[in-house]
């Protein structure tokens, strides 16, 4: 009989009384329901047989009967027993697919959505209700309307949901798509002008060569008429008068003085069909205007001449010009001056200078603007090259302009002042120029360095491309301009501008300091390049002394400046004879290394002048200013953070030392060599002697530059964490900055010098290059280094260009309020236009009688990909005249998508054009004519350009 397997109810109540030390029989414990705790065999034995007793009875339960035992099983574990069951089912049942979006928080499942494309979104929405919720978040959508410049026409509200996607589809459907065929048939294509402008282009150049045909012909005749025509009052013969009062008395004398310039051009027309007629018994009659006039006889020895006024100067400078204040106060009598407005166009230029002549003829015209060797920025946007003068614009331009200059033969021509005569580039643009002209042209031949001080260096004539003179020219510029000024300009006008600048943006309250900035840097040069204090036998302590009582000088508001170092002298020789009672003064017997350079270098006799040989000093002295400044970042900064640094007491660490200060050693190295080198060719100068090597040699090396100039940023930004977290590095700078050992600079203007050395580099390179005939052993060399050096000025100012452009984008980024980020691919600012923003009640109504009236003020933010337009506030300072201007973001067209038209001015509104979106359009107005048409036209070619990039 199979045995019950229902424990005893008695045998449950024994152990519960018994407790532990009840000790069954082996043979009763098969089945048992009691557990012997102290007993660990027994107890494995019957856990393993209760084991099987339970497996065996869930093999026959049903699938709810098992889920039911297994809940109530864990529902009686711990956490820890848990965590083992969830291993346990991970392991056998691995997971191969989970639902991110229940996993992950709300957000990082919207942030991973914000990379679908809109058509990938509108998928997702139709996998489940979280997910269209999720989908549809108008955070998904609104940026992407933004950035096409669809915008909501209302408000949504707070319950509202997918209100942007529903916008986005609604938009997106209503768009027009034409086939290439239809957009060419349509709006025709962009390469190739259609019949009818063909033809218009061909009619209107046969006008441009008949006027011109017939203004070089009246030209001639009225040359002609002026050469062949008598003085007034010399048709006379003696007798009197037939046909007039015989008693009139008119002469010459009772006319007033009247010079040619006076005269209108109508009268100068009638005045050449004046055919005079002598006979031997009747007085001389003029016909035509002076019909009516009839002159008595003059005796001849009373009988003046007519002097015609000298013709004047006609100088254009630009407004870009630094500091051009000061140049214009320098200009001298009988000089036309037209200082114009670089964002303008060649026809407003053009239209500004013939007003200023007002009908004159120019003797000679002066261009100052700035430029290089090889170009000329004469306009934002439009400079001037070999390869721009030949577009139809520039030619136009430069005809028309030419045309009030007198010929060559009576002294006239055009004068640059940019050292395009430094370089193969410029001289053939000299060339293009005389040659369209037929005009003198001369520029400066870039023998100097500085900012402008090629312009007070030698100057070439007509003949600097066809061969080089003996003689050195004269000076052009001072014909325009007093020669004190010009000196000073030329010598501070870069200095100056910085002042400038940093005075515009900062105002009153940093005034006194820049001020002392262009003092000292004043300074520095005065006495480590102009005075080479070093180089004079006078005493350690007097060249201290005079040192320290400049420098003094320099920051003090001084009237009396003489009595002021006189009497800080006379305070430092008593505190010296308080320290050093007794102790004479020692002189100094050390000559500095350039000077020990100038007495070995032999001077070139002065019966001919040498163009290579002056090149190559000037290199040599600039490149000796160039190693003092490096070394004085070695002296000054190095050695004192490296000597504290191993002092324990860092003040910076040699990471920060080594980002900073490193790459100057290296480049100090190389220069080194590259003077050594240079002096001893220079030792040994001749005809024949080479340099090109020498360059060949430091641009084989130039790996050293573009490690520094890709550290520069770093090593900048460095040195401004420091200075704000390091207190001992900030007073360390406050001493060691703007002192006579670092030539009145601080630390970031020391390590510009590399890159100014640079620009320096080219110029001196290229003067010396024009000046090497072509047979020369020394000109393959100069070529091929001048093209390295080149390609590296480009890499340089690529970086430049970079840099601003990064340094704009941030500030205009700070400046607009609630401005999505602008920081995106290539993006860069082409220009900024203050403007009103207009409405009109009826929009059906034509633009001419509608009537618009103000809303607010905007900010217009062109891009080269979109058009910005905010909403901006004027606020003014109480009790000043100051005030400031807030932008706050309104909204955002792509160029792709915008249109523009001009509104006709009107009673109602003046200088208006309407700026239609994809959605909406806004209508603003500019304060002046010439400022809607420089906007116009900067916003059209910006529309090309991106139109031309989209296709």
């Amino acid at each position: 009989m199979e045995p019950s397997l229902r424990p005893a109810p008695h045998s449950v109540k024994r152990w519960q009384l018994g407790g532990t030390d009840y000790d069954p029989q082996p043979s009763q414990t098969l089945f048992s329901t009691w557990t012997p705790l102290n007993h660990k065999s027994g107890n494995l034995q019957l856990f393993e047989e209760r084991m099987k007793l339970v497996l065996h009875w869930f093999d026959l339960w049903t699938d709810r009967q098992r889920k039911h035992l297994l809940h109530s099983l864990l529902a009686r574990c711990s956490g820890s027993q848990l965590r083992h069951c969830r291993d346990l089912l991970m392991e056998t049942v691995p997971v191969t697919r989970v639902d991110f979006t229940a996993v992950l928080p709300r957000f990082l499942s919207l942030y991973v959505m914000s990379f679908l494309t809109p058509r990938d979104l509108c998928a997702a929405a139709q996998v489940s209700w979280h997910w269209r919720i999720l989908a549809e978040q108008d955070c998904l959508w609104a940026g992407r309307c933004i950035r096409r410049g669809w915008f909501l026409p209302y408000a949504p509200g707070e319950k509202e949901f997918g209100a942007w996607k529903n916008h986005y589809v609604a938009c997106f459907s209503t768009l027009d798509w034409l086939a290439p065929r239809e957009v060419a048939e349509q709006y025709g294509t962009l390469n190739r002008p259609s019949p009818e402008e063909e033809e218009e282009e061909e009619e209107r150049r046969k006008e441009r060569r008949i006027r011109q045909m017939i203004r070089d012909r009246l030209q001639e005749e009225k040359r002609l008429s002026i050469r062949t025509r008598r003085a007034w009052g010399s048709y006379s013969k003696p007798g009197g008068d037939r046909g007039g009062r015989p008693g009139s008395g008119l002469t010459l004398r009772s006319w007033p003085s009247v010079s040619w310039t006076d005269l209108s051009p109508n009268l100068d027309r009638e005045q050449e069909r004046v055919q005079p007629s002598t006979s031997s018994d009747g007085p001389t009659r003029a016909s035509g205007a002076l019909s009516s006039f009839t002159y008595r006889p003059a005796p001849p020895h009373s009988a003046p001449h007519v002097h015609l006024p000298p013709p004047a100067l006609l100088l254009l400078v630009s407004d870009r010009i630094p500091a051009y204040e000061l140049l214009l106060s320098g200009v001298k009598a009988g000089v036309i001056l037209v200082l114009y407005d670089h964002r303008g166009t060649l026809s407003a230029l053009l239209a500004q200078a013939e007003r200023a002549v007002s009908g004159q003829r120019a003797r000679r015209l002066g261009l100052l603007a700035p430029g290089g060797t090889e170009e000329i920025h004469l306009l934002r946007g439009s400079s001037l090259s070999e390869k721009t003068l030949r577009t139809p614009d520039c030619r136009d331009f430069w005809e028309k302009l030419c045309g009030w200059v007198a010929p060559t033969d009576e002294g006239g021509g055009i004068d640059i002042f940019s050292p395009l005569a430094a370089s193969a580039s410029g001289v053939a643009l000299i060339q293009t120029l005389s040659t369209l002209t037929g005009l003198e042209v001369r520029a400066p031949m870039g023998l100097a360095t500085g900012s402008f001080q090629n312009i007070l260096s030698e100057w070439s004539d007509s003949s600097v491309g066809a061969g080089l003179s003996d003689q050195q020219p004269a000076s052009p510029p001072l014909q325009y301009v007093c020669e004190g000024v010009l000196q000073a300009w030329c010598s501070q006008a870069q200095w100056m501008e910085e002042v400038l600048v940093e005075l515009r943006a900062r105002l009153a309250p940093q005034l006194q300091r820049v001020s002392l900035q262009a003092r000292g840097r004043a300074l520095g040069r005065l006495l480590c390049e102009a005075i080479c204090l070093e180089e004079l036998f006078v005493s350690t302590d007097l060249s201290e002394a005079l040192t320290e009582g400049l420098a003094a000088l320099s920051r003090q508001q001084e009237t009396r400046p003489l009595e002021f170092l006189a009497s800080f002298l006379t305070r430092w020789r008593e505190q010296k004879e308080k320290e050093e009672s007794g102790d004479d003064f020692s002189l100094s017997s050390h000559r500095s290394e350039k000077g020990l350079d100038r007495a070995r270098i032999p001077e070139l006799p002065q019966t001919v002048f040498d163009w290579r040989g002056a090149v190559a000093r000037e290199l040599h002295h600039s490149e000796g200013v160039y190693l003092s400044r490096l070394g004085a970042v070695m002296k000054v900064y190095h050695e004192p953070l490296t000597a504290a640094l191993n002092s324990n007491r860092a003040i910076l660490s040699f990471a920060d030392i080594h980002t900073v200060l490193s790459p100057v050693a290296q480049i100090l190295e190389l220069n080194r060599v590259f003077q050594a080198d240079l002096r001893a060719r220079l030792q040994q100068w001749g005809a024949e002697q080479c340099v090109g090597d020498v360059f060949l040699k430091l641009c084989s090396k130039l790996r050293v530059y573009t490690n520094y100039l890709n550290s520069y940023a770093t090593a900048v930004r460095t040195i401004d964490k420091c200075r704000e977290t390091k207190p001992p590095f900030r007073a360390f700078l406050n001493r060691s900055d703007r002192t006579l050992a670092t030539h009145m600079l601080n630390l970031q203007e020391l390590l510009l010098c590399p890159v100014w050395r640079m620009q320096e580099y080219v110029t001196l390179l290229q003067a010396l290059t024009v000046h090497t005939h072509p047979g020369h052993p020394d000109h393959t060399h100069l070529s091929s280094a001048l093209g390295t050096l080149l390609r590296f000025r480009g890499f340089i100012q690529k970086s430049k260009g970079n840099a601003e452009r990064d340094r704009q984008m941030e500030e205009t980024q700070q400046m607009i309020r609630g401005c999505p980020s602008l920081s995106e691919g290539n993006r860069q600012l082409i220009v900024t236009q203050d403007a009103a923003l207009f409405r009109s009640p009826d929009e059906q109504i034509p633009d001419s009688l509608r009537i618009f009236e103000q809303v607010s003020d905007v900010g217009l933010f062109l891009f080269n990909d979109a058009l910005v337009l905010t909403r901006r506030n004027v606020h003014h300072t109480l009790f000043t005249p100051a005030h400031r201007s807030t932008h706050t973001f309104l909204a955002s067209v792509a160029l792709c998508s915008l249109a523009v038209r001009e509104i006709t001015h009107s009673r109602y509104v003046s200088h208006a054009f309407v700026l239609e979106g994809p959605c909406r359009s806004w209508v603003c107005a500019t304060n002046s004519g010439e400022e809607r048409e420089h906007f116009l036209l900067v916003l059209r070619s910006a529309i090309d350009a991106a139109l031309t990039e989209h296709q």
